[in-house]
């Protein structure tokens, strides 16, 4: 009996010992979009105010076809920030001339308040985020 448990002792000892130096699995990278793709300032704030600004465009060139209808930002040309905890970006667009020719372009000035959320009695804001269109002009 007692070569028994000790052949049993050593075979858990091995069988142990083969479990503490096992491998844990390999952790999964993160892969970027691409290896050579990087973002700047400006194409954060172009994502979050191109659905405002395109609704707007929409509306000011008579409620055209959203899909089809291609402005182009051209530049950011100011950011304020605003007491009021808001930020005041000001931008160049290029919108598509189709009424005489399609490859031409007029190029309009919009302005835009992106008011991020906040909710701190420390700063004295309570609002939630929010971008609207203050101005639109056409050149």
């Amino acid at each position: 009996m007692k070569k028994v448990i000790i052949v049993l002792s050593i075979l858990l000892l091995f069988t142990i010992d083969s479990l503490v130096h096992a491998k844990p699995p390999e952790p999964k990278e993160v892969k970027p979009y691409e290896d050579d793709w990087y973002v700047t300032p400006e194409d954060i704030i172009r994502d979050i105010i191109f659905p405002a600004i395109d609704k707007r465009v929409i509306e000011e060139y008579g409620g055209k076809d959203a899909s089809g209808f291609g402005w182009q930002q051209r530049r950011i040309v100011n950011i304020v920030y605003n007491n009021n905890h808001s930020y005041d970006i000001s931008l160049r667009i290029q919108v598509p001339d189709s009424e005489n020719n399609p490859f031409q372009y007029t190029e309009d000035f919009v302005k835009v308040r992106v008011s991020p959320s906040c909710d701190s009695p420390k700063i004295g804001c309570s609002h939630g985020f929010k971008v609207e269109v203050l101005d639109y002009e056409h050149k």
